[in-house]
């Protein structure tokens, strides 16, 4: 599983966590992290600790980085109106890869290959001391707090659900 280290994606995390001083370390772990849940059980911590980072566009074509706690379901209505939009617009797995250069599954909030246009954070993740973040593939997270998540992304803080 070390070879995930070696992935250029995972690569580009590390780089970018050593220029932002994340110390994490980047971890891999043997069952995959593809969903919130599946990350939590492998790390022995609640779901509410995993920072998802999911991609929506708005109607005028920004795109939207929202990284929210994985206790959480994004409210594409309730961040909609919290951004003075009609709605929220999903986007497949192409756009995902193409725009980061993540695969779903192991979308960062840090070292995308294009900045996402917009960065808002689940105010939820505040809640905890230490949140885990994927690291560029889907077994690969790193530690790191809701502050220096927003210090790192510019992230606007902001409600997402329930």
């Amino acid at each position: 599983m070390e070879h995930i280290l070696e992935k250029s994606a995972v690569k580009r995390v590390a780089s970018a966590m050593q220029e932002l001083a994340i110390a994490g370390p980047i971890t891999v772990l043997g069952e995959s992290a593809r969903t919130a849940q599946d990350a939590a059980s492998a790390l022995g911590i609640e779901v509410g600790q995993i920072a998802s980072s999911l991609i929506f566009k708005t109607p005028d074509d920004k795109v939207l980085l929202i990284i929210t706690s994985g206790r959480h379901r994004v409210d594409t209505e309730l961040v909609a109106k919290g951004i003075a939009h009609t709605e929220l617009l999903r986007v497949d797995a192409n756009f995902v890869k193409e725009f980061s250069g993540f695969s779903i599954g192991g979308v960062s909030p840090i070292g995308w290959t294009t900045k996402p246009d917009l960065t808002l954070i689940d105010e939820a993740l505040n809640e905890y001391d230490v949140v885990w973040a994927a690291a560029g593939h889907p077994h690969g997270v790193y530690p790191t707090s809701y502050a220096e998540l927003i210090a790192c992304t510019g992230a606007t803080p902001i409600v997402v659900g329930d």
